[in-house]
């Protein structure tokens, strides 16, 4: 399935595959009465399809776009990153679409990398070097530059010293933790200051974490960390942390079917940091960070998750139902008084198979009578729950 912006029903078929073949060649062909920039998403999608009349018929249509229009959609905030990518691509993009598809920040930074190596235009590589904050974030933009004979002087003397205040100096992490204090983010800069960029993430790694950080560490509360679990830290091997990337994907696939590229790619970079790394970006990390170290292997990391001062309560109730998570996660969830006061929370995780027996039983008296009934004929949950459901369902009714 392919991953669209839209939100419109008949572009989601089309690009699931689930619509008819006579709707998707129709589509193909530009005749469904679509709105310009449904209609480009479509085309770019359908224009590498399998099925060669479709794909043959997108490609087409896609040529005898309008320029105007092009041009539009270039400049657009709200074009799909797809479209972007296509028209930063094509041969025949011209100058303006170019330039625009340049200065918009949805075009992917693979896109800009790509128009970076291919074009003879020198002008369009002065105004993609001077874009240092994306240069840095996807360095490849960097050896685009330098390795087209077309650059200008300019375009490779911003090249040149962006990779190196950034990423030849001893202190390049400081230099970019600065940037961001500048810009506000002392919880990012705080990350970069203390990230090891010595054991397997880079620092283009550790900008694409840093975006995913929102807690500073005047925020956190590590008391829960005894020191007698420190070695729950020590260093993994090559081979645990690809384990522990794979087991996360197949999880998150169980879960949500089909992940797209760009959330298959951060899992794998955050699944790579190391133990101490996981586990500062769980305390600290946003929404998006927080679901995916939740299923970590590590205990200590995953516990961390739910330490975040930012997680919501919505966050916990889905983790008390996950089947993937830690124990000792589910453990301190009902600990915490104020998610053991919610009954979504304490009634998912009596029905949580994962969650410690010990656990369940002193939780089971605040859940309803109807729903211990429930529990009584719920055989994936143990033998002693079902047990002391019906004790208590049966005092209740006096029986």
């Amino acid at each position: 399935m392919t991953t669209t912006s839209s939100t419109n029903p008949a572009v989601q078929a089309i690009l699931s595959g689930s619509a008819p073949q006579q709707a998707k060649l129709a589509a193909a062909s530009g005749l469904l009465p679509l709105p310009q920039s449904d209609l480009l998403e479509v085309l770019v999608a359908l224009h590498t399809s399998d099925e060669s009349e479709i794909a043959e018929a997108a490609s087409e249509t896609l040529s005898s776009q309008d320029p105007d229009d092009l041009l539009t959609a270039a400049k657009s905030s709200d074009t799909s990153p797809a479209v972007l990518n296509y028209l930063a691509t094509v041969s025949q993009g011209s100058r303006q679409i170019h330039e625009a598809v340049a200065l918009n920040n949805r075009t992917p930074d693979e896109a800009i990398a790509a128009l970076a190596a291919t074009t003879s235009d020198s002008s369009l590589l002065d105004l993609i070097a001077i874009n240092q904050q994306r240069l840095v974030r996807f360095p490849r933009i960097i050896d685009a530059i330098l390795g087209n004979s077309d650059r200008s002087t300019d375009a490779e003397r911003r090249a040149r010293e962006t990779r190196k205040e950034f990423f030849e100096k001893e202190r390049g992490a400081q230099q970019i933790a600065q940037e961001l204090r500048v810009r506000g983010n002392s919880a990012a800069a705080e990350f970069f200051e203390t990230a090891d960029l010595s054991g397997g993430l880079s620092i283009e790694d550790a900008w694409l974490i840093a975006e995913h950080i929102e807690v500073s560490d005047a925020e956190l509360d590590t008391s829960w960390l005894p020191s007698e679990r420190y070695e729950d830290l020590k260093p993994e091997t090559a081979e645990e942390r690809n384990a522990n990337f794979k087991r996360a994907l197949e999880f998150e696939q169980s879960e949500q079917g089909e992940i797209p590229p760009e959330r298959i790619s951060l899992i794998r970079r955050i699944m790579f940091m190391n133990v101490k790394d996981r586990m500062k970006l769980a305390m600290k990390g946003d929404r998006e960070a927080r679901s995916i170290l939740i299923r970590d292997s590590n205990r200590i990391v995953a516990t961390a998750v739910v330490q975040n001062p930012r997680v919501t309560d919505q966050e916990v109730e889905n983790i008390a139902s996950m089947r993937t998570v830690a124990d000792e996660v589910l453990r301190l969830i009902a600990l915490n008084r104020n998610w053991a006061r919610q009954y979504p929370i304490i009634h998912n995780l009596v029905r949580n198979p994962r969650t410690p027996i010990p656990t369940v039983l002193s939780t089971l008296p605040r859940i309803r009578t109807k729903d211990l009934k429930n529990l009584m004929q719920n055989r994936n949950v143990s033998e002693a729950t079902r047990r002391q459901a019906q004790r208590l369902s049966q005092t209740r009714s006096g029986e």
